[in-house]
């Protein structure tokens, strides 16, 4: 549950949707539980991997309210990113936590992505109303030895009870505690289903055409289009205008 564990898939992730932040938060040093009491990087307590051990999970709502307060930091930045074009992920208690907390938000996702995770705090966890559609995809060993598959269906059975409406639980023969290749393929398929790059003239700038737009608006296109790298040098208003509709005209031609 730190940044560090995590860099290397999101490197790779990044290469294939430049036009995507990545945000690696690490969790807090704590005691817990199942740790003999000792202090080690976790979201929350752990006292068990059983259904109980798993209703309270002391610190989930703190690792919440930090994961919520990452989100709205980005949606209030300048460029003001929709909660609509951002998306939680993370592996084991990482995607304990981007489950409980995606789905308990004031404002829906893109999506979830859980990797070898489960539903934890489910004495505290309740969707919030319009957010049962979200799209979540829960990755699994079949033969994971710390956090069971048979937990992982257990997780898809109380999703679906409690409101959810696209979960979908995909196994991986043989699999156990770890990240696969081929796993880490279906989870970018996923995202680029989720958070495809958008078109020239969407977002803050509306429809507008690269000739109607402002330099600013201009340079924040760029950006998310994943164009900085060729944008590097570029000083004339009418430079910028000419590379994003390059751009239009060959994401265009696609279709």
């Amino acid at each position: 549950d730190t940044a560090e564990g995590f860099a290397d898939v999101a490197e790779h992730l990044a290469t294939k949707m430049p036009y995507v932040k990545f945000i690696l938060p690490t969790a807090p040093t704590q005691p817990v539980t199942l740790n003999m009491g000792m202090a080690m990087p976790s979201w929350y307590d752990i006292t068990g991997l059983d259904d109980r051990s798993n209703e309270e999970c002391h610190g989930i709502l703190q690792s919440r309210d930090t994961l919520r307060s990452i989100l709205q930091s980005e949606h209030n930045c300048d460029k003001g990113l929709p909660y609509s074009r951002m998306a939680l992920a993370g592996f084991s208690q990482g995607g304990a936590l981007s489950l409980f907390t995606g789905m308990t938000l004031d404002d829906k996702l893109a999506g979830i992505l859980v990797l070898s995770g489960y539903l934890a705090g489910a004495k505290q966890f309740k969707i919030t109303s319009g957010l049962e559609d979200t799209k979540i995809l829960h990755c699994h060993g079949t033969s994971d030895p710390m956090v069971l598959y048979q937990m992982a269906k257990k997780t898809e059975e109380m999703m679906k009870e409690k409101g959810g409406t696209d979960y979908t639980l995909k196994p991986y023969v043989g699999m156990e505690h770890t990240i696969i290749p081929d796993e880490i393929q279906d989870s970018l398929g996923f995202l680029r289903d989720i958070l495809p790059p958008l078109k020239v003239g969407e977002g803050e700038c509306g429809n507008k055409e690269p000739s109607e737009m402002t330099v600013k608006e201009l340079k924040s296109a760029i950006q998310r289009a994943g164009l900085g790298n060729k944008a590097v040098g570029l000083m004339e208003k009418e430079e910028y205008v000419k590379l994003l509709q390059h751009h239009q005209n060959h994401q265009n031609s696609k279709y």
